[in-house]
């Protein structure tokens, strides 16, 4: 194999066994800072090792072997580790072989636990949401520092500086490697959806940037949503999200036009839809509604998403049904951006102008002053009114508002398009 085979494997190997050395590792040393500094160790062996050896049979038991005895030098070494390592280091003095053995039963045991306890560390809620997500990135989706800057539009050093500052805060606030429980794991996991569902937001409709879409994140964040439901089967809300995201992820063919341009749900070409992505979005949203989940905050925009997904065309979509679970997604979390969603479905349920009344009533919503989706939606049903000055400007003032190019020109269109409406409409 070629030099550049080897490192072509070596990096495919990374991909798929760092999250699970480093959740091993972190088990041991208790610090997910050190824990990727041993993984690391490994990989820098592996470069330097297998061009000339060849990629061995099992990679990934070569590199956990090699950060093990990486571990095991550690934990004898420094001198300055906490009580849990000075245990093991008195227990290396006292009965080396037997220790040795035990670090390798600790590093070889319950990896899907481990991997749990990772992802719950990673998202604790001692860090600030963008630090969350950034050390997600790295720790669990095994993303590289330049891959999650380039994908959120921040610097390498700014992004580096967060994931640095988010190891340090969990281990300066001596965060132990354990799962919670009770209201304390509720909490956590709250935030791990949420983290999940952040990084699938920003691929699915970037917030800025000359892309609308990101699928990488997208892949990113279904895959570690998938990999949370096989680590903790009995939770309904993972299943919900994990549905949410597969539906949505469905849509991805149809989304953009052939030069990249946006593609607005009611335009698109069904047939592009992913029927297996859809056919597995429901499979998950039935897992969570068995397990008593339906009025999940994530179930329940899994179950509008359904409504979208079961119907063969716009029109024949059940948009009473979309307003009603609306209805209760409302409760479940009351939120502005919600009850905007919920005037779109009614406009297409009882009519435009239900709708605009509806959007209307949230215009002096503090929290939706600079939501570029506000006047969006108003200025779509201004146009569906016949009422295209008042559109245009509307659209005019929705891509003043995002940061998003491809949002920007899709606006700026629509804008233009009212204005030929107004010029061809009779006095």
């Amino acid at each position: 194999m070629s030099a550049p085979d080897v490192h072509q494997a070596i990096d495919a190997v990374w991909r798929i066994e760092a999250p699970r050395l480093i959740a091993g590792l972190a088990r041991l040393v208790r610090d997910v800072g050190i824990a990727e500094d041993l993984a690391h160790d490994a990989l820098v062996a592996a470069l330097e090792q297998w061009p000339a050896s060849g990629v061995p049979r099992n990679p990934g038991a070569w590199l956990m072997a090699t950060a093990k005895h990486r571990a095991i030098d550690l934990v004898r070494r420094r001198p300055m580790l906490d009580r849990t390592h000075a245990d093991l280091r008195r227990a290396l003095d006292e009965k080396q072989h037997q220790a040795v053995a035990e670090i390798d039963a600790a590093l070889d045991d319950d990896v899907g636990d481990d991997l749990l306890r990772l992802l719950f560390i990673a998202c604790h809620p001692i860090l600030a949401t963008d630090a969350r997500v950034a050390l997600t990135l790295r720790l669990v989706g095994g993303l590289t520092t330049d891959e999650i800057a380039r994908a959120f539009l921040v610097p390498e050093a700014t992004l580096a500086q967060r994931i640095v500052r988010a190891k340090r805060t969990l281990a300066e606030a001596g965060v132990p490697f354990e799962m919670p429980r009770g209201a304390e794991r509720t909490a956590r996991l709250t935030s791990v959806l949420q983290v999940i569902y952040l990084i699938f937001n920003e691929g699915y409709a970037a917030t800025a940037g000359d892309d609308w879409l990101r699928p990488a994140l997208c892949e990113d964040a279904l895959r570690l949503g998938r990999v949370l439901a096989g680590l903790a089967p009995d939770e309904a809300e993972v299943h919900g999200l994990v549905a949410l995201m597969e539906i949505q992820a469905s849509r991805a063919r149809a989304r953009t036009g052939p030069a990249g341009e946006p593609v607005l749900l009611l335009e698109q070409n069904r047939a592009r839809w992913d029927r297996v992505l859809i056919a597995r979005g429901l499979a998950a949203l039935a897992r969570a509604e068995a397990l008593g989940g339906s009025r999940g905050r994530y179930a329940l925009q899994a179950a509008i998403a359904a409504c979208h997904a079961r119907a063969r065309s716009a029109d024949d979509t059940d948009w009473a049904q979309i307003v009603r679970l609306y209805d209760a997604l409302g409760e479940v979390t009351p939120s502005p951006v919600v009850e905007l969603n919920r005037a779109v479905a009614l406009g297409m349920a009882a009519g435009p102008a239900a709708g605009l009344e509806r959007v209307d009533a949230l215009r002096n919503d503090p929290a939706l002053k600079s939501y570029h989706l506000l006047p969006g939606v108003r200025g779509d049903l201004l146009v569906k009114l016949g009422r295209y000055e008042e559109a245009r400007l509307e659209f005019e003032r929705a891509a003043a508002l995002t940061r998003n190019s491809r949002e920007r020109a899709l606006l700026l269109e629509r804008a233009a398009s009212c204005v030929r409406h107004a010029a061809i409409e009779p006095l």
